[in-house]
Formats: C-alpha cells, structure tokens, sequence
C-alpha cells in the first residue's frame, strides 16, 4: 500500500515533465488523472465483492499486476488517448486493488476488534511512509532517467511486489460477527437504506477534491507562483512525512473518540489551512507550513471511515461497503484534478479552485455531525435462507 499510494503521491511531479515532452495541455493530464480516479471509484465495489467472496490476497495480487502493467504503457504512450487509457483506467483498476480498500478490507477481519482502529491506524501511517519515500525517490529517478524511465523503474518495483501479498489471506473470524448470517445482497440493500451511509459518500467526495486537487496541482501551482522546484518536492515530501503521524494518530483517537466528530474536525482544519495558504504571501516557510498541516489530516479520513462502517454494518462485507462509500471520494477526486487542469487552461489561474475545495470542506464537517453511529442490530438469518 506505501508503494501503490507512494506512486500515485508524486504524479503531480510528472505534469511538468509529461506535457513539455508531449507537447499537451495541462487539461490532457489531469483528464487521464481524473479518470484514473473515477475508474478507481467505480471498480473498488466490484473488488470489494471479490475479496470478500474469495480473498483479499487473490485482489491485492491482481492489482499489482495491473499496477506494473499500467505504469509500463503510461511511460510509452505518445497519444493523449493512450495515456488516458494506461495512467487512467489500468491504474485506476490497479489502485483498487492494493490502496484502502483490499488492504484495510483484510486487516478489519484479521484484527481483534479492541485492536483494529489502531491496527488501520498503523497501516495508514505505513503507507504513509511510503508516500514521503517515494519523493525524493521519483525525483532522483528523474534526474537519472528521464521521467519515462523512472515510471519503467516503478513498474518493475510494482512487480516485484507480488509475495506481499500472501500474508493477507483473510482468516475466519471466530465469535460474533454481525454481517456473517445475512448474504452480501442484504448487506448491500441495508447500507443504502442508512440515511449515514449516503453522509458518508458525500462528506469522502469533498475529501477527494481536496487531496487530488493538492497532490496533483500544487507542483505547478507553487512554480507559477515563482517557487523553486526544491519547494514543491519538498512541499509533497513535508506532506507524507506529516502524514504518517497523522493517519496513526487519528487511528488512536478513533478508538478512544467519535469517528464522525473527528471527521468533522479533520475537514474544518482542511479548509482553514487552504484559506490561509492563499491569503498570507507565498514563501517557503508558509508552502511548508500549509503541507505540514495539510499532511496531518491527509488520510486520517480514511481509517476513521473504515472504522465507522465498520462500526455501523459489522466487518464481514467491509471491503464491499467500503468500495461504496470510497466511489463518492472518487467521483470527488475526478472533479478536483479535472477541473483544476480545466479552470487553469480557461482562466490561468487556481483560484476558483481553491475556493471550491474551501467550501465542499465546510459542507463535509456539516453533513457528518447528523450521521447515526450506532451499531445494526440485526435478526439472526438461517443459513438455509442465506
């Protein structure tokens, strides 16, 4: 997951590079991200519904393979068309299978219950980690050769992954499990009739616009504005770093706190950090202020969502239901780096943007203050009718 996020992290670093080389629009980039994005969106339930009728290892597996596949086309690709269709859709499917969903799927089964806010907690700072490695890590790759053959180098890593994946053979849980009796089309039609599941997609939208709209456009944002390319590595790099306690933090204070309160106080700190950072003068020390505080609440989102669903619906259709829940981030992160490439190319400016991404903030912290925590309680199925 370090790897699969880490790769993704620093596309932005090739915006630049990719459409000087090619010849095309920042709009022709951010649309094949967008798309990369929406396709994740639109295929994590149907992974979901595979590992959670076959296994999260088999999923996670697949997606690798996908993820090398993808990065090696994305580095040949001369057309916008085929690099919408390698850097778009084939690592949108790759990312579905070995980011929050297959991972944090397979964790909520085989972690204690007393233990799993903190056990996603700590997987989310892993993959934090590899976040921050993956900058300086990219960039050296580019500086060496070229940013086609940096991608080549991902894909072989991505590739030589594949053993990973062994160690999360999903094992059966013993005791009570609240969604084991009922089959996956009742889990499904339950979670749709929970006015909290619908909250839930709408406040994950606004946090993937925020996050793609950041990762994808900062680079060039801070090099219109003037700053040196060392300040946006170092900007993405502080964001990682930051991350990894973030994410574990707010793992902690899931177990300890109300997920959906510290929701909400993770999307009012978003939005009060973006309003900041375009209202004091652009130096180096507000870029790394901005990351820092923007790093910390990066993907505390993602544990505390998982661990609410879980809470609510029970684990034994988590990654399914998590899938659902993580097409509204989606759909959100296609509008935050499409429409960042789009209003750039019609206004010359990231203006509107950041005013959008400020406002979605607020609505989010809003929409999770009403969102009904309590656990399902649900009649015992027999299994002859399962």
């Amino acid at each position: 997951m370090g790897l699969a996020l880490g790769v993704r992290h620093v596309q932005g670093l090739f915006l630049l590079p990719i459409t000087l080389d090619r010849g095309w629009s920042r709009e022709t980039f951010g649309l094949a991200m967008a798309v990369q994005n929406l396709t994740w969106g639109i295929v994590q339930p149907f992974t979901g519904m595979i590992a959670d009728r076959f296994g999260s290892a088999k999923v996670i597996a697949g997606g690798l393979v996908f993820y090398a596949v993808g990065l090696f086309l994305m580095s040949q690709a001369s057309t916008p068309s085929a690099f919408i269709w390698s850097a778009g859709v084939c690592i949108g499917i790759a990312l579905s299978g070995t980011s929050f969903g297959a991972v944090y799927g397979a964790l909520s089964r085989l972690v204690a219950p007393e233990r799993r806010s903190w056990a996603l907690g700590l997987a989310g700072a892993i993959g934090g980690l590899g976040q921050f490695a993956m900058v300086p890590t990219a960039y050296g790759l580019m500086g060496a050769w070229g940013w086609s053959g940096a991608i080549v180098v991902l894909a072989v890593a991505m590739a030589l992954l594949l053993p990973l994946a062994l160690p999360l053979k999903d094992q059966e849980q013993t005791g009570s499990m609240r969604a084991a009796d009922i089959p996956m089309s009742t889990a499904i039609r339950e979670a749709f009739n929970h006015p909290g599941f619908w909250l839930l997609n709408l406040g994950f939208l606004a946090c993937g616009f925020q996050l793609a709209f950041v990762a994808t456009h900062l680079p060039a944002y801070l090099l219109d504005k003037g700053m040196r390319p060392g300040d946006a590595i170092t900007a993405l790099a502080i964001i990682a770093l930051t991350n990894i306690f973030g994410t574990y933090c707010f793992g902690l204070l899931g177990a300890r706190y109300s997920r959906k309160y510290l929701l909400a106080g993770i999307y009012l700190v978003r939005t009060c950090a973006m309003a900041l950072f375009v209202i004091v003068p652009l130096n180096p020390l507000s870029v790394y202020m901005f990351s820092a505080v923007m790093g910390f609440v990066w993907l505390g989102t993602v544990p505390l969502t998982n661990g609410l669903m879980a809470q609510v619906f029970g684990v034994r259709y988590i990654t399914t239901l998590f899938g659902f829940v993580f097409c509204g981030h989606q759909l959100g992160a296609f509008l935050g780096v499409w429409l960042g490439g789009y209003v750039f190319e019609a206004t010359k400016s990231y203006d509107i943007i950041w005013l959008g991404a400020m406002a979605l903030g607020v609505l989010a912290a809003a929409l999770h203050l009403p969102i009904d925590d309590r656990e399902i309680l649900r009649q015992s199925i027999p299994k002859a009718y399962a």
